[in-house]
């Protein structure tokens, strides 16, 4: 049972300062295998979860979007490759260097990268005219501050995406899911990335993350309005959106 001075680690409940410091050791952990691993463990299906959530958010060309939590690029090069001006943003140094890699070998320039923690960003109010934040939201420490400061950064009229994996509806499927999440996905880890436990983490942030109906909530709370929620496999993923008035 959490109180107002801890928060989840997977299904853990520790300090503020201490999940921080414990997400940010599980991503400079996995950050060298974290593209393999993601193909392994979604069948390859999170690139099409990817690309849809990139048709929703429509870049423009000459657009500023802000993609936090953008590590390793695949949003960023999506946004980009339609015109927009990215700025990459993750508070995780290791993850953003294998972004710039990767960025380097795809000849991909043009990319603003950059070291940010998604609760206290450096960038002044009205600068961006899109946010989007993929799979990373569930690993922030304090929720409701990161929604402020996306909405805080965004210009009116701005937009707000977030794809985070959420809870699926479809019946039998999130048994038969919840089976392959807890039991394999931790040894793909050990066996792909020699970490089973950073897995581990990662499976269990997604049991404790609100459900699309909260996280929506959530959203509109942080003062965004005409707030959408759009399920993937039956909410196994969500892409979740709303608009700075």
């Amino acid at each position: 049972m959490s109180d107002s001075t801890t928060v989840s680690f997977g299904y853990e409940d520790v300090a503020p300062e201490e999940k921080t410091r414990r997400v940010g050791e599980v991503f400079s952990g996995v950050a060298a295998k974290y593209d393999i691993m993601n193909d392994a463990m979604s069948g390859g299906m999170h690139r099409l979860w990817k690309d849809r959530f990139v048709r929703r958010v429509k870049p423009q060309s000459g657009e500023a979007v802000l993609d936090m939590a953008g590590g390793t690029g695949d949003i960023a090069f999506r946004l980009a490759a339609a015109g927009a001006e990215v700025t990459v943003a993750d508070i995780n140094q290791d993850m953003l260097d294998v972004g710039v890699e990767r960025a380097l070998k795809r000849g991909i320039d043009g990319l603003v990268w950059s070291c940010q923690n998604a609760e206290r960003l450096s960038y002044p109010a009205r600068q961006f005219d899109a946010y989007t934040i993929a799979f990373g939201i569930r690993n922030v420490t304090d929720i409701p501050a990161a929604l402020a400061e996306a909405h805080r950064v965004l210009k009116f009229g701005g937009r707000f995406f977030c794809l985070e994996f959420s809870t699926t509806q479809w019946p039998g499927f999130k048994e038969a899911y919840d089976l392959y999440s807890h039991r394999l996905v931790p040894q793909l880890g050990k066996a792909i990335a020699g970490d089973a436990d950073s897995y581990r983490y990662l499976i269990e942030s997604i049991r404790r993350f609100p459900d699309m109906k909260a996280f929506e909530a959530m959203i509109r709370d942080a003062g965004f309005t005409r707030t959408r929620v759009e399920p993937i496999m039956g909410g196994l993923v969500a892409i979740h959106s709303g608009w700075k008035a």
